[in-house]
């Protein structure tokens, strides 16, 4: 299992191995175990994180299919170079650390696309005073520190990032709420009318508008005529606008509108919001859950071409800069603004 992030505007020191090291919950969303995780230095200077992939470690059989599988990742963008690091497993007394061979045959498989390993580094977890150690240089070593109190995440944290324990615990994130309602709504949808008589633009305006009044979870009525708005392909476009500036309220409210629709729809409509909450978490950076909430939309509807298409760039490692311009499209003809209008504000 991989998991591809673009690293956004992190300020990762990638010449410090021990604060590289703390930042990787930071990069990936996650505290990853078992797990080797590869950094991108982008071209030309190499001084700047480009893709940032973690997979799990894999069995003595497989190192060479994997290495193999992974750098042509790297390859397809703009890199000079990579930093292998390996968490997990423990270190023998006097004796190199561990997956020392997986981490030769990811130089091998790198070096064939031109790109050479420019760090090894290992440690068996990320943890506060956890050791760490390099794979070329024994007096490269030492200790980790606290990773909450680095700059890293003190900048994860200003910019409304959360770490989870687990991968696992950030992918439940995605898990439906309520199966029961999610088979009642799949009922309701295939008994929908056509065409349906709602204004798909005034139901988005409205649920943004419940979002930002903390109301709750759609009622089934709600779900369905939400759905069918989504369903509507300039509809869907014009929502991207809404994950832009990405750091802003209203981006913030619009995503959690869209991982509620994950969480009370079906498929195949479940996709359509599953794609934009994978298009707002890109631009803010967190690449692993968009990719989580990409691959969601693609389990539900294999031909999502919004989904796929996003995948496939997230896995390049474009920065989330470059994806600015998807949000940009004109307002859906005929059917008026997509964001609500703002909350009057009260007199103190």
């Amino acid at each position: 299992m991989t998991t591809a992030t673009p690293a956004g505007r992190l300020p990762v020191d990638l010449r410090d191995p021990a604060l590289l090291l703390a930042a990787l919950p930071y990069l990936i969303g996650f505290r990853p175990e078992k797990s080797v995780v590869l950094l991108g230095h982008r071209a030309p200077e190499g001084d700047r994180t480009g893709l940032v992939l973690r997979a799990d470690v894999p069995r003595r059989e497989d190192r060479a299919r994997q290495a193999r599988a992974i750098a042509p990742r790297f390859a397809a963008g703009r890199h000079a170079g990579v930093t292998v690091a390996l968490v997990g497993s423990r270190r023998r007394p006097g004796s190199p650390p561990p997956h020392a061979g997986f981490v030769k045959h990811l130089e091998t498989a790198l070096g064939e696309y031109g790109l050479p390993v420019l760090h090894a580094l290992w440690t068996p977890g990320i943890t506060t005073n956890a050791p760490w150690a390099c794979y070329t240089d024994e007096d490269c070593a030492g200790r980790l520190p606290d990773p909450r109190a680095t700059v890293v995440a003190a900048a994860a944290t200003e910019a409304g990032r959360v770490v989870f324990d687990s991968r696992a615990e950030l992918a439940a994130l995605l898990d439906p709420r309520c199966p029961e309602a999610l088979a009642r709504r799949a009922d309701l949808l295939t008994r929908l009318p056509e065409p349906v008589d709602f204004d798909p633009a005034s139901e988005i305006r409205a649920a943004l508008a419940r979002q930002r009044r903390g109301e709750g979870p759609p009622s089934d009525e709600e779900a369905v005529r939400l759905a069918s708005a989504l369903t509507i392909p300039e509809i869907r476009d014009a929502c991207l606008s809404t994950a832009v500036p990405p750091h802003s309220s209203t981006a913030r409210e619009a995503e959690c509108l869209w991982l509620t629709l994950v969480r009370e729809l079906p498929a195949p409509e479940r996709a359509e919001p599953a794609a934009l909450l994978g298009y707002a978490a890109y631009l803010r950076g967190e690449g692993t859950f968009a990719g989580m909430a990409l691959e969601n939309a693609l389990t539900a509807d294999p031909g999502h071409v919004l989904a796929d298409l996003l995948l496939k760039v997230l896995d390049r490692g474009m920065p989330p800069e470059q994806l600015l311009g998807l949000a940009s499209c004109a307002e859906p003809s005929g059917f008026g603004p997509i964001l609500p209008d703002p909350e009057p504000s009260r007199a103190g």
